[in-house]
């Protein structure tokens, strides 16, 4: 029994270690300036992490094993790899505070991730986010390069919003503002499946027609969807404490 479930494992670990790959082969593209190519490696990385712990929920194989593994492959691919990116296309004009600024994303991932492995439960159930997710933050920064910076000389306006983008999902992914996590979506009625798989097809249809060009729009929205939610729940939250305590006293 103790061999077929190893031979399970071997499924989802196989795309964790395509993630890993894709991490590398981005900063392998990256550093010979090929940076469309090294913002294609982390979106196919963000493809396979996607997939990996669904696989291992799939075939019943979720373990701390796989948890601490994946971990690992995000700090390549949605932490090193971004950070070396931006390095190279932009910040290393910066000289030091350049170097010191390309590396937030790596290591405010790294903190949100032992933040993530420290509070897990049950590695079978997917709760919802606290802090921004790396690949998130990753991928927003990625294709914020790809449509503004894939040639390697910003603009100086476009140099500043990268600059704070860094700076946005770097402080997002150490905070407590919650995002939903993605396998929740399952859970929806039979009528809400439909319209989401109506806007993801439009969406790629969209994605086709603009060459890419709207993923980076598409991301900085689901960034900044969290930070209004939590917002509005906060406001929402307020005045109903306020009623309830207004009820209490009278």
């Amino acid at each position: 029994m103790r061999n077929v479930q190893l031979s399970k494992a071997i499924i989802p670990n196989s795309f964790t270690a395509l993630n890993i790959f894709c991490g590398f082969l981005s900063i392998v593209f990256a550093s010979r300036g090929q940076y469309d190519f090294a913002v294609y490696a982390i979106i196919a990385a963000a493809f396979f992490d996607l997939f990996d712990g669904m696989l291992a929920r799939m075939v019943k194989t979720s373990s701390s094993f796989g948890v601490e593994l994946d971990s690992l492959s995000d700090i390549v691919s949605f932490g090193a790899a971004p950070s070396f990116l931006i390095l190279q296309v932009e910040l290393s004009r910066y000289d030091y505070y350049g170097i010191i600024l390309s590396s937030f994303p790596l290591v405010f991932g790294a903190f949100r991730l032992a933040r993530f492995n420290s509070q897990i439960g049950d590695v079978n159930v997917k709760a919802d986010f606290k802090g921004l997710p790396i690949p998130v933050a990753a991928l927003t920064i990625a294709t914020y390069v790809y449509n503004y910076g894939k040639s390697g000389d910003m603009v100086p306006h476009n140099a500043y919003v990268l600059i704070a983008i860094v700076l946005l999902v770097s402080y997002l992914m150490v905070s407590e503002v919650k995002y939903n996590a993605f396998p929740k979506i399952f859970s929806y009625s039979l009528p809400v499946k439909i319209l989401l798989l109506f806007i993801i097809a439009a969406a790629i249809v969209a994605l086709y027609l603009t060459n890419g060009d709207l993923l980076f729009f598409f991301f900085i929205s689901l960034v900044l969807f969290g930070i209004f939610r939590g917002i509005y729940f906060k406001l929402f939250d307020s005045k109903n404490e306020d009623v309830k305590i207004s009820e209490e006293i009278n």
